[in-house]
């Protein structure tokens, strides 16, 4: 059995993890407990990584037998993150969120000292928002929404750009722009109304990772803290 810390940016994240990411680790042996990034009842949100920085480390001192990941977007990400600069002038999204994970490593290191082991920090950078993942299943979506009619354009977003993971990070192009663009009473958040956690639970783990690589990767490497 492992134990793993994951700081997220907000409530959809936390509710996804609660509700679907989680159940499907412990039953792998990996116990995986989400943690809004802030003080408490902090809403959330993108913060600059000098304060989240901060948090990372003293989740590392307080559980030394414990793996810190994170979970935060891609989208949106503070001008101060580590590797961000260097992500943004790269093509191949597959390398974009390896680039900071890496660079987030190496900062936190930085700013470590002896009593901190650095291989229990196993940062993860969504591509390009969570709702990224919803797009696994465009039929599900379309289902839990209740407008079948549109599975056929979430699939050919998923065809134009790519991949699931490739849904860009414009202004009205990020993933929960599409989905909102189209189902306007799309719901983020933690209530039991909220549609993410609702739609992750309705598509399976399982095919969010077979059609999201870099997810799927954050997951194995979770699940080798386990060994």
């Amino acid at each position: 059995m492992s134990r793993v810390l994951a700081l997220v940016e907000g409530q959809t994240e936390r509710a996804v993890i609660q509700q679907t990411i989680a159940p499907y680790l412990s039953a792998k042996g990996v116990h995986l407990h989400p943690k809004i990034v802030g003080k408490p009842g902090h809403k959330g949100g993108v913060r600059s990584f000098s304060s989240v920085s901060n948090e990372i480390k003293n989740l590392l001192l307080q559980e030394p037998n414990s793996t810190v990941t994170t979970f935060f977007d891609y989208y949106a990400l503070p001008s101060d993150w580590p590797g961000l600069a260097r992500a943004k002038k790269v093509a191949e999204v597959a390398n974009k969120p390896c680039l900071i994970e890496q660079a987030m490593i190496a900062s936190i290191g930085d700013i470590c000292n002896e009593r901190i082991r650095l291989d229990m920090f196993l940062p993860y950078i969504q591509m390009h928002e969570l709702e990224s993942l919803l797009f696994s299943s465009p039929k599900l979506m379309s289902r839990v929404f209740e407008k079948p009619d549109l599975e056929v354009q979430f699939q050919k977003i998923v065809d134009e750009c790519n991949g699931c993971e490739a849904i860009n990070d414009g202004s009205e192009t990020h993933p929960s722009s599409r989905i909102i663009q189209l189902f306007p009473r799309y719901k983020k958040g933690r209530s039991v109304n909220a549609h993410a956690p609702l739609i992750i639970e309705q598509i399976g783990i399982d095919i969010v990772r077979r059609q999201c690589p870099h997810f799927d990767d954050w997951l194995n490497r979770l699940e080798a803290t386990r060994l």
